[in-house]
């Protein structure tokens, strides 16, 4: 996790140099909500649907499920003010009491909003967010501030402790009344410590950042392992039906079939940057050969391929497995 930091400092940096304000500005998102199935709903900016559409970076989006005892909220969001959006979306969803949120991964705009929580919510995470959040919060905060800006209530954020870890590989099932939802480790999918939120009833399922939007966006290989990470992506498509609905970490839901777009798109990767390292290419030399224009169209294309991704998977092909 700490990679993490050091590699995404430097990339979103450039990123944001392409523009005078962040990829998205906490201060200015609308969150709405879009009802999928009985007591199930995916809470997204009101810009997100034509930002997806037209290879945009939108806001993180987050998720309700309601059972008969009370209701479990799917990520808090970066700060007070969106934190208090879902809060709002979720009173108008159901008048029972927020029992749950899941936190699907360490990242800020996916937990931040713990603290803002009603005292009767449990939190969940993973062992490893659970560990980055107490260790690596100040630097991470400085990371936050640097990318998404002052003022954009970070300054205030403090760690908060989560009551139910799914440990490494593990899952956990949470009962609400009528609704038993699965909360589950498929494998490293970005951070080492994702979460999946899984509701069979309506077949919808929370995938974080793992699965950043619906194509034209791509995966983001944060901190490395291609090779794992492919495998988690293809084990996820395999557990879903075929009709289930996927919430991506950044926009409106999507199909079963849509994550084989960012499957592919890893697949290829691994193929390609493979041959190059066969003739003894560089990393440099194969950053400048592997440039996959059939899947430009992602706004963040050439700093998420050529600067993160292409190198992430000649790191990982090139580092001898212990």
């Amino acid at each position: 996790m700490r990679t993490f930091l050091h590699i995404t400092a430097s990339l979103l940096l450039s990123a944001t140099a392409y523009a005078a304000e962040p990829i998205w500005d906490g201060n200015k998102v609308n969150m709405i909500s879009e009802k999928l199935a009985t007591d199930v709903y995916a809470f997204y900016a009101d810009n997100a649907r034509e930002l997806n559409a037209s290879g945009g970076a939108a806001a993180t989006s987050s998720g309700l499920i309601v059972g008969s005892r009370g209701a479990l909220l799917v990520d808090t969001m970066l700060n007070k003010r969106l934190n208090a959006q879902v809060q709002a979306l979720t009173r108008k969803a159901t008048k029972l009491p927020l029992l749950y949120a899941v936190n699907t991964s360490a990242h800020g705009d996916h937990s931040y909003g713990n603290m803002y929580l009603p005292a009767q919510t449990r939190v969940i995470q993973h062992a490893h967010t659970q560990n980055f959040i107490a260790t690596s919060l100040d630097a991470d905060k400085a990371f936050m501030l640097k990318n998404f800006g002052d003022g954009r209530g970070i300054e205030e954020i403090h760690a908060h402790p989560a009551d139910l870890i799914v440990p490494a590989g593990g899952k956990i099932v949470v009962d609400l009344g009528g609704k038993q939802v699965e909360i589950i480790d498929f494998g490293f999918a970005q951070t080492g410590g994702d979460l999946f939120v899984w509701e069979p009833a309506s077949r919808v399922m929370w995938a974080g950042n793992p699965v950043i939007a619906k194509k034209p966006a791509l995966p983001w290989l944060l901190d490395g392992h291609l090779v794992e990470t492919l495998e988690t992506m293809r084990k996820v498509y395999d557990f879903l039906p075929s009709d289930a609905r996927i919430v991506p970490g950044h926009g409106v839901a999507l199909s079963r079939e849509d994550l084989k777009w960012h499957i592919n798109y890893l697949a290829t990767i691994e193929q390609n940057v493979r041959a190059a390292i066969t003739e003894g290419l560089s990393q440099e030399e194969t950053v400048r050969r592997v440039t996959m224009p059939d899947y430009r169209g992602y706004v963040l294309f050439d700093w998420v391929h050529n600067s993160l991704n292409v190198p992430a998977a000649y790191k990982d092909l090139t580092t001898p497995k212990q």
